[in-house]
């Protein structure tokens, strides 16, 4: 896939497009593409999150314990670790022939230290997420003590 390509890509992942199209080329510009066979962990609950992923084709079976969700093209996985080291909470293994984009953390920062107005954007955006997930919690711990 070419630079342009990737860039098309990652403005379809609704947390990114928010940098803008100056942001996003500078991160398809230092990512890096990783393929997958079928059977292959793009990484395993417990290992060091240095990085997010974007499905550029296949699928992925993202579990947590119990819970799994197929991320195909398009989705981000580990976004959290874009911000944050930590330690993996859930594992992922490609469904069939898979490829990703592998944005580092070290290169996300960089990209939101030379570009201020897409920091905020990101910022904006993250505390309405988490804002409406405390009124999303309040909610249901309402309706459980009903």
């Amino acid at each position: 896939m070419s630079i342009d390509d990737d860039v098309a890509l990652l403005e379809r992942v609704p947390t990114l497009r928010l940098l803008g199209t100056a942001a996003l080329r500078m991160l398809a510009i230092g990512s890096e593409q990783r393929d997958f066979s079928p059977g292959d962990y793009l990484f395993n609950a417990g290992d060091n999150a240095d990085a997010g992923y974007i499905v550029q084709r296949g699928s992925f079976r993202v579990e947590d314990g119990g819970a799994e969700v197929v991320a195909g093209p398009g989705a981000l996985i580990g976004e959290l670790a874009l911000i944050v080291a930590m330690k993996r909470p859930s594992s992922a293994v490609a469904l069939e022939h898979s490829s990703v984009i592998r944005v580092a953390r070290s290169l996300f920062q960089r990209v939101l230290e030379s570009d201020p107005a897409a920091a905020r954007r990101l910022r904006d955006e993250l505390a309405t997420r988490t804002s409406q997930l405390a009124s999303d919690i309040l909610m249901a711990g309402a309706k459980l003590n009903i």
